[in-house]
């Protein structure tokens, strides 16, 4: 089967979508299918070989309505071999941008007529000039984040909408879509797990060694943006040293607040071996689901955070909630690290379910979904 996704970003772009894109891609290939992704262009990205690159883990909603160029990494990988990708350039942002991408689009219109399967992440608008030159031709969308401002307008509202009734089908990441844009999803994920188990860890020796050593080694991952929670992780990190907890912080992510958080520790910045870091860390703070779930798998304690509603829904509603510590304001956040830190034997069982939990979230398991969504 011949599959075309359209994705804004895309690997080696660092971004949830960039990541949960490219992980389905290679899937798919397994099975014996091809993939092509069209995606735009950055000025950021200068590629010498698109086997040199490598996404970190970032906010499920970072490519979302974003300005800016996206920050790359480069690794030794070789996973992009298979993969066609295409990336045009649809020039500044501008509103005239839209009518660009869709001229740009409609120059590929006889390739893209070729394909047995389109599906959309998050850009199904880039698809709506086909949707009636190609009216038996099914397409599907993916909805995967919010964006950054709180509640979400109606303007933002409407697009999802359409998007869902031009679609053929449709796939939520989180259930809080569904309340919050009022989108009826045929199916609900939350991503999934790399499955490299390369570096293991032995949690109780790692919790004997910090009870010993009476210094907590946390983890910060994501965004380090207002709407990621990181104002909350900031004034956390200052109340626990007030309360005289010492800790080791590392932080890997990048932001508006990186030069507050370098106050508090070192900064690694977006990382293509973020699982190296989860490894050596006890406490991870997070509030994406992708670094919640690597976390989770990697036997970690997870403390996440909201700061409105929505994303109070967006953690709330997930299947993991019971395995993580989810706090809306800086009190709470710093009881639920201490009370963990005190209690670390009744923890440890919690962690083991959470673990066991994870290890059926793969990403052949959300490839599987969209799979049954397109009816193969």
């Amino acid at each position: 089967m011949n599959i075309l996704f359209l994705t804004r970003r895309f690997y080696p772009s660092i971004g949830g979508v960039e990541k949960h894109v490219l992980e389905i891609s290679k899937e798919l290939i397994k099975r014996g299918h091809e993939v092509t992704v069209i995606t735009e262009r950055s000025a950021s990205l200068k590629l010498r070989g698109a086997s040199n690159y490598h996404s970190g883990d970032q906010s499920d909603t970072y490519s979302i309505n974003s300005n800016k160029a996206v920050k790359s990494i480069r690794t030794d990988n070789s996973e992009l071999e298979k993969i066609k990708v295409l990336r045009l350039n649809f020039g500044k942002e501008s509103s005239f941008k839209k009518f660009r991408i869709w001229l740009r689009l409609l120059r590929h219109a006889g390739t893209i007529k070729q394909f047995n399967v389109i599906h959309c992440h998050d850009v199904f608008f880039w698809y709506l000039p086909f949707r009636f030159l190609f009216p038996s031709k099914k397409v599907f969308t993916t909805f995967h984040g919010y964006e950054t401002k709180f509640p979400p307008s109606t303007k933002a509202r409407l697009v999802r909408k359409i998007s869902e009734k031009l679609s053929y089908g449709n796939i939520c990441v989180g259930e809080y879509i569904k309340r919050w844009y009022g989108t009826k999803p045929d199916y609900v994920t939350y991503g999934g797990v790399s499955e490299d188990r390369r570096q293991k860890t032995d949690d109780r020796n790692r919790r004997t060694e910090d009870r010993r050593q009476r210094s907590l080694k946390i983890l910060l991952v994501g965004r380090l943006e207002e709407d990621n929670g990181a104002k909350i992780y900031l004034e956390a990190l200052e109340k626990l040293r007030k309360q005289g907890i010492t800790y080791k912080l590392t932080v890997c992510g990048d932001g508006q607040f990186k030069k507050r958080f370098e106050k508090y520790g070192d900064m690694v910045g977006f990382t293509s071996d973020l699982n190296k870091y989860i490894d050596r860390s006890y406490f991870i703070f997070a509030s994406s689901y992708l670094s919640i779930l690597e976390a989770i798998f990697r036997g970690k304690n997870v403390f996440a955070v909201f700061q409105n509603d929505l994303k109070k829904d967006y953690l709330t509603l997930s299947p993991f909630k019971k395995y993580i510590s989810i706090a809306g304001d800086v009190s709470s956040l710093v009881k639920n690290v201490s009370s963990v830190r005190n209690k670390p034997f009744i923890t440890y069982n919690n962690l083991k379910l959470a673990q066991d939990w994870s290890k059926g979230q793969t990403w052949g398991k959300v490839a599987s979904i969209y799979l049954k969504l397109w009816k193969l």
